[in-house]
């Protein structure tokens, strides 16, 4: 406060102190020569006590950080995560009453909190926090401690104090190489010990509360979310506290450096639910958004495809039952029923359809696209007939330009962290000095090279591809009309085309096969397939094997009857 002088560098006064009693820059962290004066008071006698030390904390190192554990660096990234949920709209019961009580019931289950341990018992688990006395010491402290609801009261916290002292005496020792008390214990663990927690888990348990809320997000849409940086999982390690040190193996329990995986994320979801025991998940009815009916109306808009293609798609899902809500319902545990992917459910609905309407063999599209285009140059009654050959190149100049933007992105992408790491208050001056010189030389750089700086993050949006009735260059294609591809037999509108090829005559029955069938862009099968699982892989960022996976169940489905017909035999003699 006594310190009023500008900074040299930048010429503000925000100071603050160093371990070796000199100034520095809180703003661009320069340190001076000058040094705190410190006036010696020994000698002043009768002098009265104003404050009473109250000693090292049992939780506190000699640096200042605090004794921390493995599950509560992932309570903050659950927090964090539920958080940004929150701000893009989901229901506030998702952190207090569904998440907090997920994880609650997680740690209880893998016997890291809520449960009584036997007198004795080896250090296998982790530990939260030692006693409720150190909580209410400390409030800095306290704010780490509760679980996700904030009305949560520290005694709720029910671990075995016994655990908590045997763990204290080896913490020393295990935390060597790691800034978490238990950090070693981690990977000491074993390997059959089931869903050992994870950061890819981080993201299975809030899907599954998403799922339990019925929230209009597909796993999808918020692994996308999760990669634009809407919600916190690539360096969230970033947002801990700074009294919770992070280095050696605590990097590697909590870094990320790959991109979340729709399958990975989406089966330990189902191993959760398993593991936690929970019940019937809410029912998915034909209101929901997850409902195949619903999420067709939305690819079917992303996809740019007309809109008549939806009656085919609700026609689709009702001859095949895929509607039902004992279908969609998930129920953990239950091995009859087969765990639906709603969204790959609904992209596979339309390929489908585009089957049934266009057979897309690269040949009766195109003819179906010359009858189309002559019949919309020589009449404009009734609306313009969908033309699939223009459809098509509108779409893959557009997906093109996508792709080649994600590919710019993901390969300019930084995976070390903003926010500098250090490991001790004395280093912590050093540390971020380097980093502000790094920033420094990196924008001078910039300057005189020309690179113009990377936008701001956009909003986050529902649709990838948007597409405007309003456009004068046709490029939008949801008004159009199916009439030159359809014929009313029976009252009933048929396709022209009677012909259907199946993608695979038998599915895959093995158990080591991760496949129901197999799919490669080496294959044998049309290109404008192939065009059309990619513009859905796009979509919904997956690989297209799984969405062709997705098309063979269905048309064994819809044509279940022809396939597994029994043939005919003579009731004749036998010669």
């Amino acid at each position: 406060r006594d310190f009023n002088e500008r900074c040299a560098q930048c010429s503000e006064v925000n100071w603050g102190l160093t371990d070796g009693g000199r100034f520095y820059c809180r703003s661009c962290h320069n340190v001076t020569e000058r040094a705190r004066e410190v006036v010696n008071t020994d000698f002043i006698t009768n002098t009265r006590v104003q404050t009473i030390s109250k000693g090292s904390r049992k939780q506190e190192k000699n640096d200042g950080a605090y004794e921390w554990y493995v599950c509560e660096g992932f309570q903050l990234v659950l927090k964090k995560q539920a958080e940004a949920l929150e701000a893009l709209g989901v229901c506030p019961q998702m952190k207090d009453e569904v998440l907090c009580n997920f994880w609650r019931c997680y740690l209880q289950k893998s016997k890291q909190a809520y449960c009584i341990r036997p007198a004795g018992e080896t250090v296998k688990a982790l530990s939260v926090c030692d006693s409720s006395t150190d909580v209410d010491s400390d409030p800095e402290r306290s704010s780490l401690l509760p679980l996700l609801s904030l009305s949560e009261s520290e005694g709720d916290l029910q671990t075995d104090n016994s655990f908590a002292s045997s763990t204290s005496k080896v913490s020393e020792s295990a935390s060597m190489c790691s800034g978490s008390v238990d950090g070693g214990w981690y990977f000491k663990k074993s390997q059959k010990e089931k869903l050992r927690m994870t950061m890819p888990m981080t993201l299975s348990f809030c899907y599954m509360a998403l799922l339990w809320l019925r929230e209009p997000m597909t796993l999808s849409k918020y692994i996308l979310f999760v990669v634009e940086g809407h919600i916190p999982n690539l360096n969230v390690f970033q947002h801990f506290p700074e009294k919770m040190k992070l280095y050696g193996l605590d990097l590697r329990i909590f870094c990320v450096e790959s991109w979340p995986a729709y399958e990975e994320v989406y089966n330990k979801m189902l191993e959760l639910a398993v593991f936690l025991e929970l019940p019937r998940f809410p029912d998915i009815t034909d209101s929901c958004f997850l409902h195949p009916d619903m999420l067709c109306m939305k690819y079917l808009m992303e996809a740019n495809l007309p809109d008549e293609f939806h009656n085919w798609a609700c026609r689709v899902v009702k001859k095949i039952g895929i509607g039902d809500v004992d279908f969609l319902t998930l129920v953990p545990g239950n091995k009859s029923t087969r765990k639906v992917k709603y969204d790959v459910l609904a992209a596979a609905v339309i390929v489908v359809v585009l089957k049934l309407l266009f057979l897309l063999d690269d040949k009766y599209e195109w003819l179906l696209s010359d009858f189309a285009g002559e019949r919309n140059k020589n009449s404009k009654e009734g609306g313009p007939y969908f033309e699939f050959k223009k459809w098509y190149k509108v779409i893959k100049c557009s997906l093109d330009e996508k792709q080649k933007k994600l590919d710019e992105e993901r390969a300019k992408y930084l995976w070390r962290c903003e926010k500098p790491l250090f490991y001790s208050d004395h280093m912590k001056s050093k540390v971020l000095k380097r980093k502000q010189m790094a920033v420094n030389l990196q924008n001078q750089f910039g300057k005189l090279s020309g690179s113009v700086r990377p936008p701001e993050k956009p909003n986050p949006s529902s649709f990838q591809l948007s597409w405007s009735e309003e456009n004068t260059d046709g490029s939008c294609f949801h008004g159009h009309s199916l009439k030159g591809i359809l014929q009313e037999k029976c009252g009933l509108l048929k396709p022209m085309n009677p012909d259907y090829w199946l993608c695979t005559v038998k599915l895959c029955t093995e158990k080591s096969c991760r496949h129901l069938a197999h799919y490669s862009r080496d294959e044998d099968f049309p290109q404008s397939y192939h065009f059309v699982l990619s513009l859905f892989s796009f979509l919904l960022r997956i690989q297209p094997s799984y969405i062709h996976d997705e098309v063979c169940v269905i048309e064994h489905k819809l044509f279940n009857k022809k396939l597994y017909k029994k043939p005919k035999y003579s009731t004749g003699l036998r010669k």
